[in-house]
């Protein structure tokens, strides 16, 4: 069984004393393939770095609407060149959106998201896509934009009507810890509903623990537990839910099986 953590934050400095066991741990459990999306200028060196060592992590390279700051404008035409001379294994823009739950000036993050659209149109690239209190409003811009190259909504946590939206326009749904909770009826019942063909499973490690290990950081190793949960949701096996996001998760970022 093959798995793949289309979402966590391997360059994050809990990963970083001790990497390469780090990372034996997830093999161990099934995970072979990661995407590490960064979260500004701070990170982009790190990520690619990453993955010029090892041929089964992917980097995308975005600005996360969290760490933006008024000097964040400026960044942009360096964003745009880091993505110009991107490795082949620099499968996306992101993380990148809009984030309602942040102290952070709303017109700088559309500002910000808007250019980041625009660059991933020009590079012909998916997105990775984070949201919070904001779909609607994402959704406007995609359309806006006649965005065309779609990737990933990550760490989904909403209804069925609002997860169809973004499928609509060539997103996957991004999976995570979120389902395993009993009382996040609203998204387990949409995972449950949701065509198998547009979802992907993530971590989002070393962030959004499971249910069952709150206060303590998550890990690509616990993929498999969120693959149980959408089996048990879904009523299918977890093998074959697993081969299904395994060719959904590299054809969301056009990476050959």
């Amino acid at each position: 069984m093959r798995l793949f953590d289309t979402h966590c934050h391997l360059d994050f400095d809990i990963f970083q004393d001790d990497f390469e066991p780090q990372l034996k741990s997830a093999y161990e459990q099934g995970v072979s393939r990661f995407v590490v999306p960064s979260v500004g200028s701070s990170n982009w060196a790190k990520v690619h770095q990453m993955a010029a060592g090892h041929t089964d992590i992917y980097y995308a390279l975005g600005m996360h609407p969290y760490f933006l700051h008024p000097q964040s404008i400026d960044e942009l035409p360096t964003l745009k060149e880091w993505l110009n001379r991107r490795s082949h294994q620099c499968i996306a823009v992101g993380e990148c959106g809009l984030d309602a739950m942040v102290k952070v000036d709303m017109a700088l993050q559309e500002k910000v998201f808007i250019e980041q659209v625009r660059f991933a149109t020009s590079c012909q690239l998916p997105l990775v896509l984070h949201s919070r209190k904001t779909h609607h409003r994402i959704l406007q811009i995609l359309k806006q934009e006649k965005f065309q190259f779609g990737g990933v909504l990550h760490g989904f946590s909403g209804s069925y009507q609002q997860a169809m939206q973004f499928i609509s326009l060539g997103f996957y749904i991004g999976i995570g810890g979120v389902i395993t909770y009993p009382r996040a009826n609203k998204t387990r019942q949409a995972v449950a509903q949701l065509p198998l063909e547009s979802l992907v499973l993530e971590t989002d490690s070393p962030d959004m623990p499971l249910n069952g290990h709150q206060g303590k950081s998550n890990h690509p190793k616990m993929l498999g537990e969120i693959l149980s949960c959408v089996a048990l949701l879904k009523g299918m096996s977890e093998q074959t839910i697993a081969e299904i996001v395994w060719k959904n998760s590299n054809s969301a970022f056009c990476i050959c099986e």
